[in-house]
């Protein structure tokens, strides 16, 4: 800590610096970000309040709209804000802890989209041992190796930025505290902490989409020999979680496998990931989902 004293706030310099273009990304993302409240929380009660929905995917299906709405909060309100605000500035302590939020619910986005799709592999492919394995108790303890896992990754992820030193420029060349825009302002060589995150943040994502990729290969493949209507069923359900695995992989993996350098498209490629994701992943899984359909016309209009 005592390295980092020099500086005590950072400047976010935000998707653009136009004022024309400021007001349009605060009525945009305002717009976006009460979507994705919306959106997210209309999955999460109607999935805890439903009785129809009570299947280890929906348990798996609810964390994962949690995760996506505080995914979202940790970075659109900033954005929000910034964007009609003179003096764009973030202290040092609220930086580290973007970071470490940033992370910590993005990590456990990917380990529970690990989880969905071992439970649909196990759902389709041993159908008969299904109850069995995806009883109670092992959601429980798979989501809780999540919740261990993603804390784990993040404080490595703080860990890296703090024994950094930054002694002199303090504006950051984006609209929210990551480490690799962050650690551009170090005032260090940050060559052998760079191969550190591109270790843990690049092979989590890495990793983890060539997993997903090859289950999904696995499930669909044995949907031939399925009746056509457990196919097309199974293979909605499927189709639906390629979708968000590819919208959210493909972005992360972009940003963390790389190094230490910038391109024009990376503020885009991060809203892509970070407000894009949490805004489609709802629409993805109630559009093409037909028990959630159903359970929040059900659920709502008796409520109505």
């Amino acid at each position: 800590m005592e390295l980092n004293r020099s500086v005590t706030e950072f400047i976010l310099l935000g998707l653009t610096q136009d004022v024309l273009k400021e007001q349009i990304v605060f009525v945009v993302f305002l717009f976006f970000y009460f979507a994705i409240l919306l959106s997210n929380s209309l999955i999460i009660i109607t999935i805890r309040c439903s009785g129809m929905l009570g299947s280890p995917m929906y348990f798996f299906l609810f964390y994962l709209s949690f995760a996506d709405a505080c995914f979202a909060t940790t970075t659109a309100p900033r954005l929000i804000i910034d964007a009609i605000s003179k003096k764009k500035v973030i202290s040092y302590n609220e930086c580290m802890t973007q970071i470490f939020t940033f992370h910590f619910f993005g990590c456990i986005e990917i380990f529970v989209l690990i989880i969905m799709s071992f439970d649909r592999y196990v759902a389709i492919c041993k159908p008969l041992r299904y109850t069995t394995i995806m009883s109670q108790q092992v959601c429980g303890a798979l989501l809780k190796l999540a919740l261990v896992g993603s804390f784990i990754h993040s404080s490595v992820q703080v860990f890296l930025v703090l024994i950094s030193p930054f002694c002199g420029p303090n504006v950051i060349d984006h609209y929210f505290c990551d480490v690799q825009p962050l650690l551009k302002l170090s005032c260090t060589d940050t060559y052998v902490i760079n191969l550190l995150i591109v270790s843990n943040s690049g092979t989590i994502c890495t990793v983890s989409f060539i997993l997903l990729i090859i289950s999904y290969a696995f499930i669909l493949h044995s949907l031939s020999h399925r009746s056509a209507e457990g196919r097309k069923k199974a293979f909605s359900t499927c189709t639906s979680h390629i979708t968000v695995v590819i919208l959210f992989f493909v972005p992360c993996i972009f940003t963390y496998t790389r190094p230490v350098v910038t391109f024009p498209v990376d503020k885009m490629v991060a809203v892509f990931y970070t407000i894009g994701t949490p805004l489609l992943n709802p629409l993805i899984y109630t559009l093409r989902n037909a028990d959630i359909k159903k359970a929040m016309k059900k659920l709502w209009c008796n409520q109505l």
